[in-house]
């Protein structure tokens, strides 16, 4: 990729599409800033804080992409939205970084096509943080085997979906584990009401909303007379947007398919995270 890189930011009046323009708007990697919204005149301009290079509605989208050679495109909306979104990217051969969460099979099928298009990188969260959380959750779980298992997740009190995103990764993430070292894979039990006590493999699942807790993910592993217990919380969204600038930046220029946030936190250096 020649140049700084340029982006475009779907849903950029939404709460994670002005983080995203904040982050972006601030980072020296960054040439250009493309603002795509539903509310182009809610989405700050001028010489707002985090005022993008350019403002166009959905149905410009497109054309915009064209005519500001856009190198990647980020996604942070719901998935009615999206699936035209990323639609629009592949067929200006725009590469793209998803963070949309609860897509239906169909939808999921909307995006395999377009990773078979352009480059392609989805994660349920972009915090490195997570990403390192995720890697010692795999190790717990292979070395505890027959520990119980409670995974729990909070969010803000406007999430739509339950259990996050983050927290179904982590789920399989579990189960993978599991797998490897000779346990089944257990059954998930989404809260307890009445007579429940554990049955053999079960990890039970809780998912919290209050307030504006921007997001906290707890596994707790219990046997042998002993607790552990694995934890992250989120301080502020401004981490999950630079980690979705770094994947951008590490996306753009690859050839098209599927590639994964571990790959980007792989790559050892924090992109272009430069404040």
């Amino acid at each position: 990729m020649a140049g700084g890189l340029r982006v475009a930011i779907t849903g950029a009046s939404g709460r994670m599409g002005g983080e995203l323009l904040a982050a972006a708007t601030d980072r020296e990697d960054v040439d250009h800033v493309l603002a795509a919204s539903r509310n182009p005149p809610a989405v700050p301009s001028g010489d707002a804080p985090a005022a993008p290079d350019a403002v166009v509605a959905d149905d410009e989208l497109g054309s915009a992409l064209a005519e500001y050679d856009v190198d990647v495109l980020i996604d942070f909306t719901v998935p009615d939205a999206s699936v035209e979104y990323l639609r629009t990217a592949a067929d200006n051969d725009v590469a793209v970084v998803v963070g949309t969460t609860g897509y239906d099979d169909a939808q999921v099928a909307t995006l395999d096509s377009v990773a078979a298009a352009v480059p392609f990188l989805r994660a349920s969260n972009f915090s490195r943080g997570i990403g390192a959380l995720r890697r010692a959750v795999r190790e717990a779980v292979a070395a505890l085997p027959g520990y119980d298992i409670e995974v729990t997740e909070t969010h803000h009190n406007g999430k739509l979906d339950a259990p996050s995103g983050t927290a179904l990764t982590i789920l399989d993430d579990i189960a993978d584990a599991r797998a490897s070292s000779a346990d089944d894979d257990a059954d998930r039990v989404h809260g307890r009401v009445g007579d429940q006590p554990r049955e053999g493999d079960e990890i039970g699942v809780h998912a919290r909303r209050a307030g504006d807790i921007t997001g906290e993910h707890e596994i707790l592993l219990a046997g042998n007379d002993e607790v552990l217990e694995l934890t992250h919380r989120a301080g502020s969204r401004s981490i999950f947007a630079n980690g979705a600038l770094d994947a951008a930046a590490w996306l753009a220029g690859r050839e098209a398919g599927r590639y994964d946030f571990d790959e980007v936190l792989d790559g050892g250096d924090a992109g272009g995270n430069t404040r």
